[in-house]
């Protein structure tokens, strides 16, 4: 079912090498679906980038938005599923047979207070705090703050699917935004995936 007036995400604008600079956060880029969370007092809802809600085929991680200490929330991240190793599988997301995980990476509402005008400093900490540290189906996607090339190097080399780099400071917007930008591992499978598949379908991110 699509949702009537569900907030399109951020879109980080793709590159071919990060910003450089102290004035960036670096996160990992998993290989999954964007997916958006959203509290209400009497249901939860999966938003997926497109609007739809994936609620009933997802309902254990339903339960464990349902279970966060807080009376709402609109939380964003990633799907994913992965593997012994804990590197996310896309794969395993099309067949629908494993667990799935949400990483989880930016605060919009709390409570029903509007947190999109914040520092993107500000929200990881909300978000971090309301978190629990003990759930198998949510968890927080820590940042880095380091040289960009150093940090996208040693993410291409543990065979993950890239960065996104924020810009310190920056407020969360709907749509294509340079505040973040996307830095893909060329040899990553997604990557390789993204050249291969056909590209008439529609995209996931």
């Amino acid at each position: 079912m699509k949702v009537r007036g569900a907030i399109a995400p951020c879109l980080p604008t793709p590159a071919s090498s990060p910003p450089a600079g102290p004035g960036w956060l670096h996160e990992i880029k998993f290989d999954g679906y964007r997916m958006m969370a959203q509290r209400m007092p009497d249901r939860v809802l999966l938003i997926t980038k497109n609007g739809y809600d994936w609620a009933d085929r997802y309902p254990a991680l339903a339960e464990a938005v349902h279970r966060l200490r807080c009376t709402s929330c609109i939380i964003d991240g990633e799907l994913v599923s992965c593997d012994e190793q804990g590197v996310p599988v896309f794969e395993r997301l099309r067949s629908r047979r494993h667990p799935v995980q949400l990483y989880a990476f930016d605060l919009l509402e709390l409570d029903g207070v509007d947190c999109r005008p914040d520092p993107v400093e500000a929200r990881k900490r909300r978000l971090r705090r309301l978190l629990p540290r003990d759930d198998a189906h949510l968890l927080y996607s820590d940042h880095i703050e380091a040289d960009g090339e150093l940090v996208f190097e040693q993410i291409c080399a543990m065979g993950l699917e890239g960065i996104v780099s924020k810009r310190k400071g920056s407020p969360y917007r709907s749509g294509r935004t340079r505040n973040w930008i996307k830095t893909k591992n060329p040899a990553g499978a997604a990557a390789i995936r993204e050249a291969t598949e056909d590209w008439n379908k529609p995209r996931r991110r």
